[in-house]
């Protein structure tokens, strides 16, 4: 039960992370869904991070990793909103940027994964 009110507080505060982060990226780059590119890539970081140093061993306990991994990063990455703003890119007639952004989303998130391996392999391993 104190597992699950831990994902719940990990949630809540990555979905708040996730809703500052992309409303003030949005401020400035409102023409391209950049917030939630970065949202992503930087959720992928984390979890590629968090999901290495557990394979190499850094034990973490089972409230700590599932309030990091399910609630913080389940709420903080965005997969349906990026998917509803790569359909919303394609009805504006603008399917160069669709693919643009699917493509950058995969791309840099797969990538930000190997970075967080990389450095969970450099600190803990």
């Amino acid at each position: 039960m104190l597992e699950t009110l831990y994902i719940g507080i990990g949630g809540f505060l990555g979905a708040i992370s996730r809703y500052f982060l992309s409303k003030f990226i949005g401020r400035y780059f409102f023409h391209f869904p950049y917030g939630t590119l970065v949202v992503n890539i930087l959720g992928s970081l984390l979890l590629g991070f968090i999901g290495y140093i557990i394979i190499y061993g850094k034990d973490l306990s089972p409230e700590l990793r599932g309030f990091i991994t399910i609630g913080f990063i389940g709420a903080f990455t965005t997969m349906s909103t990026f998917a509803f703003e790569t359909t919303r890119i394609f009805d504006m007639g603008q399917p160069f940027s669709a693919v643009l952004n699917i493509l950058a989303n995969v791309i840099f998130c797969i990538f930000a994964i190997f970075v967080g391996r990389y450095f969970a392999f450099i600190f803990f391993h």
